[in-house]
């Protein structure tokens, strides 16, 4: 078993993983004395314990990241369902993809609260949104851009909070893996709406570009990294950088996509 090789590709996936264990140094220090002090046997349960530490997450952190998705989802099933039953909104021939968006937001709502609960959890109720944002978008349910940019902002926003969680549920394979499927549907709606409106399927750069106002730009905040895993890949490779930002979507914190959604909760 080669310690340092399997360290080195899950930093391949995940950056952030010397954080998650103690400081750069400090780990690679511990992995070294590690390979020392383990007799091979015991490779892999002490390796599971290092991981643990990392990834290692208690029912309770998972059913607090599994709600913190639901308030995502229910979020997104809320404003297509106020929106489409809006008369005063226009959707044209794109309404029926956004009523099979709306329907697909309520499954998620639906499985995520069947997982908390077999977690042994309890589901969030609903909040009450106010999708005007207490005035910032006073005619989300009658313009259809502005309802189009919401949409786009919510996508790429639940694309982006799916990838940060990622790392967090690896202890349990099950939720995971249902949670990157979620991840890649919302990931298709995005590209879909972004279409839509005239964008490219996917993210360039930071907020520049992408058509929406000041308050929806924490959304695309950290979008313009270029380095991947330590690497500055413009340096590395032929890609021009602008190109290299829309190959990666970053994650985003539980913190800043909690701050985007509560624009729209009723305290």
């Amino acid at each position: 078993m080669n310690i340092f090789k399997i360290i080195k590709d899950i930093e391949k996936v995940d950056p952030e993983v010397y954080d998650r264990l103690a400081s750069r140094r400090a780990a690679m220090s511990g992995f070294g004395s590690f390979g020392k002090k383990v007799a091979l046997a015991a490779v892999p349960l002490a390796m599971g314990s290092m991981f643990k530490k990392a990834y290692g997450q208690s029912t309770n952190s998972i059913v607090d990241i599994l709600n913190y998705a639901l308030t995502l989802e229910y979020l997104e099933y809320n404003f297509y369902e106020q929106a489409l039953a809006a008369t005063a909104l226009n959707l044209g021939d794109n309404r029926e993809f956004f009523m099979e968006v709306r329907d697909n937001e309520l499954a998620h709502v639906n499985f995520l609260k069947s997982a908390i609960t077999s977690l042994g959890g309890t589901p969030i109720d609903a909040p009450t949104f106010d999708f005007s944002a207490g005035g910032a978008f006073p005619t989300w349910n009658s313009d259809a851009q502005v309802f189009l940019t919401l949409s786009q902002a919510f996508e790429d926003t639940g694309v982006r909070a799916y990838k940060g969680q990622a790392a967090n549920l690896a202890g349990n394979p099950a939720i995971l893996t249902a949670a990157l499927q979620i991840h890649s549907v919302e990931a298709r709606h995005a590209a879909i709406v972004r279409r839509i409106r005239g964008l490219k399927g996917w993210i360039t750069g930071g907020p520049e570009g992408e058509m929406v106002p000041a308050p929806a730009e924490p959304v695309y905040q950290g979008e313009d990294q270029t380095v991947q895993a330590g690497v500055n890949v413009p340096q590395v490779s032929n890609v021009a950088p602008e190109q290299v930002t829309e190959a990666f979507d970053e994650p985003l914190s539980m913190a800043i996509v909690n701050d985007i959604a509560e624009l729209f909760i009723v305290k």
